[in-house]
């Protein structure tokens, strides 16, 4: 299978504040079973280290921060997919090169993102340096190499649960309105919990909510304010 050649040297690359600009992204899959999906997590492998990284490499100058961090993920990892186009943090790290450098250089500014996988490619432009794995959540921290990677994988994964419960409250509200009888579902759900973290409101919290206030439900208090 044919492949575009990874992209080589720094000439395109853009920078910031004297810091070199890296675009990468946190591979993903949903793995179904009987009762749940679970959730993994793809790394690579470098030379001559024990532990995984996430694909990550320059932003260039002729390419947006999405397009890059998809770029790297395919050269790097030989992996395609839907890139979340809301970064999940940005980072100032160090080079691995200039880990313990007392200089300015090495200096880097990250900005990573997610990436529900779609494919898998059997030959990739750089196979010979990065191998792929996936492990799961917990692997992954126990794998990581530095703290803004750990941080990135909590944001990701706290994220994803986000957009799971508010998955599972429409699909309640959904199925109590058509219990009763009603042929459509309220539009405004996401929108209004919005904003909110799956600490402050919990699925059943969302259900009771809208049960609470039945048909009113749009005109119903913010959950955010005291009742």
């Amino acid at each position: 299978m044919s492949y575009l050649p990874a992209r080589k040297g720094r000439h395109r690359q853009r920078y910031e504040d004297n810091l070199r600009l890296v675009a990468g992204c946190i591979p993903y899959r949903l793995e179904k079973d009987v009762e749940d999906s679970r959730i993994s997590v793809l790394m690579i492998s470098t030379p001559n280290r024990d532990d995984l990284v996430f694909p990550k490499g320059g932003w260039e100058d002729d390419e947006t921060v999405n397009e890059a961090a998809c770029r790297e993920a395919l050269e790097e990892a030989g992996v395609k997919g839907i890139l979340d186009e809301e970064p999940l943090g940005v980072w100032e790290f160090r080079s691995k090169s200039k880990q313990n450098s007392c200089s300015l250089e090495g200096g880097c500014r990250g900005y990573m993102f997610a990436l529900e996988v779609t494919e898998e490619l059997d030959s990739w432009a750089e196979q010979s340096t990065y191998k792929r794995q996936w492990v799961s959540p917990e692997e992954a921290y126990k794998l990581c190499r530095y703290d803004w990677m750990s941080e990135a994988l909590e944001k990701h994964l706290r994220r994803m649960e986000r957009n799971s419960n508010i998955e599972k409250a429409e699909k309640l509200v959904e199925h109590q309105m058509l219990s009763a009888g009603c042929s459509t579902k309220p539009s405004n759900l996401e929108e209004s919990f919005s904003g909110l973290s799956t600490d402050a409101i919990s699925v059943k919290d969302a259900f009771c909510f809208h049960v609470l206030w039945g048909e009113g439900f749009n005109d119903a208090p913010n959950p955010k304010s005291k009742i």
